[in-house]
């Protein structure tokens, strides 16, 4: 089964897909337009799964950026 993505630029084209769909020669499945809100949505249940960094982890994460600028520098 191959799988489109189709963008409706008129209105007649919807009612054409809809009889498709009624004949059972196609399904139509609704999407999110936008790809972005899913990734933010995952991310989102990713942290309220972990809670928020405590003030070490911060700190850790912080240091070790310095010094991987330092030592960029130093170079």
């Amino acid at each position: 089964m191959a799988t489109y993505q189709v963008d409706i630029l008129d209105p007649k084209a919807d009612r054409l897909l809809k009889d498709l769909a009624d004949m059972n020669l196609i399904a139509i499945k609704q999407t999110d337009n936008d790809g972005f809100m899913q990734v933010i949505e995952r991310l989102r249940s990713k942290a309220e799964q972990l809670g928020p960094p405590t003030m070490e982890e911060i700190t850790e994460e912080v240091e070790a950026v310095r010094a991987e600028r330092y030592v960029g520098r130093k170079a």
